[in-house]
């Protein structure tokens, strides 16, 4: 669970959460580049020393970003995921969800985008650093994908979640600089996308196919590396 100041216990998780806090709020309002550790301290009242002996960088706050992102994410999608059979409802569920729970960041999320698209970035999405957020979106696609009544080959099942991952930063990433009213042209490549897999699903089972998917999904899937 996110902690906040009711569940902190002792002074130190209480400095902490205040800290961690006043970046958040300071990210959203003034974005990435113009939010300081300077002015994260003095919003939370505490000196500069005692800001970095918590958070040794903006990095590591950022990232405490990206975690309360996918546990809004989780929240919006796992209720919704309930009761839903098909797979192609289950994955739009987690990716609707997922831009849902980006939206009030948009107007800094090009600031934010700057600072990560470099490979060696500590806050680039593929990055060690950002595991642990990223572990919750892939855990969300698992969940959308185990829980869904298919028949797909088990090899390409396993595989999928990490596909639908990057597919995921793409729709993010057109979604950042999308101008159209509701964000409608990132909805209809959605749309288009999911539309297609569920034309080419049925196709995974034929043996030439299956073969071939798995390998994309294996190639898709280590981008990482």
């Amino acid at each position: 669970m996110f902690e906040t100041d009711e569940t902190a216990v002792t002074k130190s998780e209480r400095t902490r959460v205040k800290i961690r806090d006043a970046a958040l709020t300071s990210f959203i309002e003034h974005g990435y580049a113009d939010t300081t550790m300077r002015a994260i301290a003095e919003t939370a009242g505490v000196s500069v020393g005692n800001a970095y002996y918590y958070f040794p960088s903006k990095t590591h706050l950022v990232q405490e970003l990206y975690v309360r992102v996918q546990r809004e994410h989780a929240a919006l999608a796992l209720p919704q995921l309930e009761g839903v059979p098909g797979l192609v409802d289950r994955l739009r569920i987690v990716f609707e969800t997922g831009l849902s729970a980006v939206l009030p960041y948009q107007h800094v999320a090009p600031g934010f985008l700057t600072a990560m698209i470099p490979p060696d970035s500590p806050l680039n999405p593929l990055a060690d650093e950002s595991g642990p957020a990223r572990e919750m979106t892939l855990n969300l696609f698992r969940s959308a994908v185990s829980g869904a009544q298919h028949r797909l080959p088990e090899e390409i099942a396993e595989r999928m979640p990490q596909a639908l991952f990057v597919a995921y930063l793409a729709l993010v990433l057109r979604w950042t600089y999308d101008s159209t009213p509701g964000q409608r042209s990132t909805r209809r490549l959605l749309d288009s996308g999911l539309r297609t897999l569920a034309l080419a699903l049925p196709f995974a089972r034929v043996p030439g196919i299956r073969k071939a998917t798995s390998e994309l999904l294996t190639l898709i899937g280590e981008v990482r590396a």
